[in-house]
């Protein structure tokens, strides 16, 4: 595997990761994702960001290393925009192969090295606004705190105007070949927009307010190419990527006429025991429908919580359908619900039903989970047992309802 060329003087390296394993240990993967590395040549080289040794990436890294004329041992710094293992899981063999390579990174980056690899010597904390030259280019170093660690940073080029963000504007989905934005069809791009909004919500949108901070701070870039570390490489439309970012942060705020954020559709959330449930949401969804508005279904615990979370955050409304389970909410839905607490699906407007058996529960514990997040909720709707036909009406105009709100 060749490099691909940024400018004279940089290039990136990746590795595609195709295998059944687990994104973090939670998110799946089907089309794969791509590590992506930096390397910038100067008198001296750095390289920026490095990988986990995650199936074949070594290999792809040494290929690619060499199709430059160079190697791991023949580099300078390393440079750390972000600690998480799946960019520095490899640094103890490369300390062991190249003991003179310094390592820089935000000084809490630097306590992460020490505190994750045992690493004491040949480290280097840069601050805000620090240079490093390389002889014929410089790099420059900006915080960005919470993109989505805290010890984060971006590094820039302004020789090429290159922009490298590590996790800041990335995506699921393997590369296969290709990098840059202008070497993708129309149709595969559709595919990476909808891989990065499930990144984003996944993983980045508990920090969307740190994510529109970071853009501020960063505006005044003149940027080039924008270098993530997972997905495209932006060269001819970075600021495609920027402002896809920027609706995706904006999915987390509430408006201050307390209008929520979000798409002008609705996701629903469903789980059934015996199928009970599942009658009176059909009711909801003939009411939607009447309504023209769009919406996303998603049956828990058959459909994997990271799809459930990008159609959720992207969505102004929610159906939630649960359940009475043993005196409680159904178990997966739980579940669902302090993800939604955890990753700040804030500010929507929410419909829950759902059907019980011998006796209710559901409707305390429910309330007690969403208290945090902001949520206008339309009344609960709940039923012993099949739904009568008058409560099956009034679950269709209760859809229609939920319908008429997202689209005023």
């Amino acid at each position: 595997m060749n490099a691909h060329k940024i400018s004279e003087q940089v290039y990136c390296l990746y590795a595609d990761i195709k295998s059944n394993d687990l994104f973090e240990g939670i998110w799946p993967i089907p089309n794969g994702v791509s590590l992506n590395t930096y390397l910038v040549k100067g008198k001296k080289i750095a390289l920026i960001d490095l990988f986990r040794p995650w199936n074949d990436a070594l290999n792809q890294f040494e290929e690619a290393l060499s199709s430059l004329g160079c190697s791991f041992e023949t580099i300078d710094y390393l440079i750390l925009n972000h600690l998480e293992p799946d960019h520095t899981g490899w640094l103890k063999e490369l300390r062991r192969i190249n003991p003179k390579v310094e390592i820089l990174s935000t000084a809490k980056g630097i306590n992460l090295v020490k505190t994750f690899y045992k690493e004491e010597s040949g480290l280097r904390a840069v601050k805000d606004g620090e240079k490093l030259d390389l002889g014929t280019t410089e790099l420059v170093f900006f915080e960005t705190p919470n993109i989505h660690w805290p010890e984060t940073m971006v590094t820039w080029e302004p020789k090429s105007g290159t922009l490298f963000s590590c996790d800041a504007f990335g995506s699921f989905g393997a590369l296969n070949g290709r990098v840059f934005d202008d070497e993708f069809s129309q149709e595969e791009h559709a595919f990476f927009e909808k891989e990065t909004l499930r990144y984003y919500a996944n993983i980045v949108s508990s920090f969307s307010t740190f994510v529109e901070r970071g853009i501020e701070k960063l505006k005044g870039l003149d940027i080039h190419c924008i270098a993530p570390s997972h997905g495209i490489v932006w060269r001819k439309n970075p600021q495609t990527i920027v402002d896809r970012y920027i609706k995706l942060a904006s999915y987390s705020r509430i408006s201050n006429s307390g209008i929520p954020s979000g798409e002008k559709e609705i996701s629903i959330i469903w789980g059934s025991m015996y199928g009970n449930t599942k009658q009176g949401l059909d009711a909801v969804i003939r009411g939607i429908e009447a309504e023209g508005v769009p919406y996303t279904i998603h049956r828990v615990p058959n459909e994997n919580v990271s799809y459930v979370l990008a159609d959720a955050f992207r969505a102004k409304a929610l159906v939630l359908a649960m359940p009475t389970y043993e005196y409680a909410m159904f178990p997966p839905m739980a579940y669902v619900l302090d993800l939604f607490r955890r990753k700040h699906i804030y500010g929507k407007t929410v419909l829950r039903i759902g059907s019980w058996g011998w006796v209710g529960g559901a409707k305390k514990e429910y309330e007690a989970a969403i208290e945090p997040l902001k949520w206008e909720s339309l009344p609960s709707i709940e039923w012993a047992g099949a739904p009568t036909a008058e409560e099956l009406k009034d679950l269709e105009e209760r859809g229609q309802e939920l319908a008429r709100i997202v689209k005023n």
